[in-house]
């Protein structure tokens, strides 16, 4: 049995009929599709509960999106909601637009793609990746003390740090192409860790797989 395992949580599927890249801007709540997948993972993980998995922990982001999400777990689970800025959506540039490439390509932009390895329209993703590891270690050891060998944690966050977060636990670089993360909506991906705190492997899952087809693609960040 794994000594601990962290879930990071995509949020759901979020309404914004108007296609912009939302980011860290306020008030972007889930659609109803965005509320479903959250039950969806909800009952998934009470089944688990169910079956014997210790789920002890619930961490979001502060956004509401990923508040949202949680919400449906924390019910089915009855664990309180502790919220953590470090698992917050990435800082971008561009927050705030319509997120089309016509947008994007404007010469006001161009200066912001001098470094697409950084990446310099946004926070780095060394720094994205250090702010989650530090925010999982932490939901890691209180799991541990909650629930002992085989405890579990949730922590319900964004596309980008949770991909970026991924690719560095896996030992890939961390520059990638956006189109081919993945990480959809409501996934799971799971941070397996050893007794002394090692992490012994990466999985990935999607619960809410049935709900996918027809939802919005337009990524926070």
């Amino acid at each position: 049995m794994p000594h601990a395992t962290v879930h990071l949580l995509r949020h759901g599927e979020v309404h914004n009929p108007d296609g912009v890249l939302y980011g860290r801007l306020p008030e972007f709540h889930l659609s109803d599709r965005g509320r479903e997948m959250a039950r969806v993972l909800a009952a998934h993980f009470e089944a688990r509960v169910a079956a014997g998995a210790k789920i002890v922990h619930l961490v979001a982001s502060p956004l509401t999106r990923a508040q949202e999400t949680a919400q449906p777990s924390a019910e089915a689970l009855g664990l309180e909601i502790h919220t953590d800025p470090r698992i917050i959506e990435a800082e971008n540039h561009f927050e705030g637009l319509h997120a089309r490439p016509s947008e994007f390509l404007k010469p006001k932009h161009w200066f912001q793609f001098r470094n697409p390895l950084r990446p310099s329209w946004g926070e780095p993703y060394t720094e994205q990746v250090a702010r989650m590891r530090a925010a999982i270690e932490d939901a890691r050891q209180r799991a541990v003390e909650l629930g002992g060998d085989g405890a579990e944690a949730i922590l319900v966050s964004h596309q980008l740090p949770i991909y970026a977060t991924r690719r560095s636990a896996e030992g890939r670089r961390l520059w990638h192409d956006p189109r081919k993360r993945e990480c959809t909506l409501t996934s799971l991906t799971s941070l397996v860790f050893d007794a002394d705190g090692a992490l012994v492997r990466v999985d990935y899952s999607e619960p809410a797989a049935a709900l996918l087809p027809g939802a919005a693609s337009t990524p926070g960040a």
